[in-house]
């Protein structure tokens, strides 16, 4: 099974889990650390009771070993929690995980008020676990523990009443009525808690769409986007730039953001985009063709360009200033690409009008064709005038053969075995299509000729093989320096590195060949298109040639590309054809046949 590309919605998974689990965490951190204050209070109230204790001791001369003896474990309880429970919060869940806090608390301030010997009173510190319930717990373990504590002081003050230590309904009236308020400070506790809780997670998940949405933006702008972007303010820093920008602008990935426009002087027509999208305050679209750059020529550019507000956090501006900011945004796309495009376009309706007008130019075909085989028969007693004949039947042969071929383009048809893979002698057939290429003119074209493989045998069509030759010889004719100068045009045969004598040469194994023009070196740009169908960097020209070159290449698995390479010491433009050795049978099809218009 064939592995599956990630795309950008795989890639925003996991983003988007890490951004959850981040804002979990910003959700709990505000009562983590009123958990830290509380454990950290508790500590203060130990050491407070212990002080406490000595006080009475000094000045009353009152005191309880078992007193003592409870603030000291109490100290120390707290002191433990305090270090080992500081960073977990727990559940809020009524069960035993409050045990050792509220629990612990409940009962240390219940026993400290029955063994108190003096006049103080502890009663009033158990307003601490029932806030902490309140706000760290739920509504169940809030009303829990101001029930406890209700309870523990109605049997406090059944007590006191059995020995006679208060007033029976006074004493049950007050501590009925703290015992209400503290009802309704563990409900209001609660809710304000609540809705604490609420309203942070609100803003957390807000947070959580932006930094999915400006996840998701980025990822698109910087991987999915064809079009450059560059995000300039009005002193023309680029603040943004994604890679497609960087490309156009010859720049590497490292200065995705923070550079000026200022840097290169070929820039300056950018510049004056900028300024006139600032001073006019609306969009602005315009052809630019910039001069120079990293990779040598013309870079045509189609601008877009517009002022957009910008608020100050996302600046990050200082205290102070303007609370907006205008930037321009640029789109930027390239000319070439766009000419690509519309080079798709026509090749998708030639491949719509083909079947009309392949069936137009077969009648007529096949009329030539029966009418110069009736005129053959008639001029059987003339030699010269078969020949002509065996011309003309030739060439409109050929003619079919290759309107057919344009027709299975659209036809979208595998191969109908019409030409079959054939073993033929590299050297023979090469020599052969020259010689043909040169006396189509007169004089005869110049060529030099540099035959390497004589014994060597490679699998292609005899007419496929000499269709592109020819394709490639007239190519490097028309960029050749000199149509008088064989050297400037050459042909070369080999198998391995034999015969390749050219600089900085592919290292190539099995047969090849390679025609050499001695031309001006292309642009990087025009290299990254020279195979696609239309495109040329001449106007009479149909942009087919190497188009049909590399589908017939692969047809019979060879392959070509291009190369800057230096003969005898000249640099010159180099197409070199890898084809199959050997007699192995050609495919059955090829993307030449079976490409979707």
């Amino acid at each position: 099974m064939a592995e599956t590309s990630p795309t950008w919605q795989h890639t925003l998974i996991p983003l988007e889990s890490a951004i959850s689990r981040q804002a979990d965490a910003s959700l709990n951190a505000p009562f983590v650390r009123l958990w830290q204050a509380f454990l950290s209070g508790r500590v203060l109230l130990a050491v407070a009771l212990l002080v406490l204790q000595t006080l009475n001791l000094q000045f009353q001369n009152i005191s309880s070993p078992l007193v003592w003896l409870t603030c000291i474990c109490y100290l120390a309880l707290t002191l433990v929690l305090r270090l080992a429970a500081a960073r977990h919060l727990p559940a809020p869940e009524a069960g035993m995980q409050w045990l050792p806090v509220i629990g612990v608390d409940i009962a240390v301030i219940f026993l400290l008020q029955i063994l108190q010997t003096g006049s103080l009173n502890y009663t009033a510190l158990l307003a601490i676990p029932i806030l902490i319930s309140s706000a760290l717990g739920g509504l169940l373990l809030a009303f829990g523990t101001t029930a406890a504590v209700t309870l523990l002081m109605l049997g406090h003050t059944s007590w006191q009443y059995s020995h006679g230590l208060s007033d029976a309904a006074q004493s049950y009236y007050q501590t009925a009525f703290a015992c209400a308020g503290y009802f309704c400070v563990a409900f209001l506790t609660h809710e304000l808690a609540k809705r604490v809780r609420r309203e942070r997670a609100d803003a957390l998940y807000n947070q959580l769409r932006r930094q999915t949405q400006e996840q998701v933006n980025a990822m698109v702008i910087s991987s999915h986007l064809s079009d450059g972007v560059l995000v300039v303010d009005s002193s023309l820093q680029v603040l943004q730039a994604n890679p497609a920008a960087l490309n156009l602008l010859g720049l590497p990935e490292q200065h995705a953001q923070n550079f000026s426009l200022l840097m290169h002087s070929w820039w300056h027509p950018l510049i004056e985009v900028v300024r006139t999208t600032f001073s006019h305050a609306r969009p602005l679209s315009v052809t630019l063709h910039l001069q120079g750059g990293v990779h040598g020529g013309t870079t045509g550019l189609d601008v877009r360009a517009r002022v957009t507000e910008v608020e100050a956090p996302y600046l990050n501006v200082e205290p102070g200033a303007e609370a907006s900011h205008s930037l321009c945004v640029m789109f930027l796309h390239d000319l070439r690409e766009m000419e690509a495009q519309l080079r798709t376009e026509k090749l998708a309706s030639m491949g719509r009008m083909s079947a009309a007008v392949a069936h137009e130019i077969r009648n007529p075909l096949a009329a030539i064709t029966q009418a110069n085989a009736l005129l053959a028969e008639d001029l059987s007693s003339q030699p010269a005038q078969q020949q002509l004949c065996r011309i003309v039947g030739q060439n409109a042969d050929r003619l079919a053969r290759i309107a057919e071929e344009i027709l299975n383009i659209a036809r979208v048809q595998q191969h109908d075995g019409t030409h079959q893979a054939q073993v033929l002698s590299l050297d023979a057939h090469l020599a052969l299509s020259c010689q043909e290429w040169q006396s189509q003119t007169t004089p005869p074209r110049q060529l030099l000729l540099q035959l390497n493989a004589p014994a060597r045998h490679i699998v292609f069509d005899e007419e496929h093989l000499r269709r592109v030759l020819i394709n490639l010889l007239d190519n490097a004719q028309r960029h050749r320096s000199s149509a008088s100068d064989a050297s400037s045009l050459q042909l070369v045969s080999g198998h391995g590195s034999e015969g390749l004598q050219a600089t900085d040469a592919p290292l190539l194994e099995g047969c090849w060949f390679m025609v050499w023009s001695d031309g001006a070196p292309l642009e990087t740009s025009v290299q990254r298109h020279l195979f696609e169908p239309f495109f040329s960097s001449q106007s009479r020209s149909s942009g087919l040639g190497l188009y049909i070159c590399r589908e017939l290449c692969q047809r019979y698995g060879a392959s070509i590309g291009y190369q800057r390479l230096a003969r005898n010491g000249v640099e010159g433009n180099a197409f070199i054809v890898s084809l199959r050795s050997g007699s192995a049978n050609a495919p059955n099809h090829s993307l030449f046949d079976s490409i979707m218009v």
